[in-house]
């Protein structure tokens, strides 16, 4: 959520309760449906325009800190390609958590 300032540029305000009147528009919008939607401040864009589009370049999932026990040649294997080990078992565990899900 952004919040609009003085000098018109948003900030952020994640994390924050949203007011009533937040909370009524959001509402509102909702609950229309698609072709009530006035969107010809914005037309469509070609298809070739979206040929190079990269799904999730930017995103950046929220990280949590934990502390793990793993067996030494486990932590080894992940560290024998040098830095950011922990990025990859983060990685592997993604790839196989993602596996699952769609086996589900």
């Amino acid at each position: 959520m952004h919040k609009a300032t003085k000098n018109g540029k948003a900030k952020r305000t994640s994390g924050q309760k949203l007011t009533p009147r937040q909370k009524r528009e959001l509402a509102a919008l909702a609950s229309l449906r698609d072709r009530d939607i006035d969107t010809s401040d914005i037309p469509e864009l070609p298809p070739g325009a979206w040929k190079d589009a990269v799904r999730g370049k930017f995103y950046r999932p929220v990280k949590q800190a934990v502390s793990m026990r793993l067996d030494a040649d486990v932590v080894a294997w992940l560290k024998q390609r040098g830095k950011g080990y922990q990025t990859r078992a983060n990685g592997i565990l993604r790839q196989r958590m993602l596996e699952d899900i769609k086996r589900a």
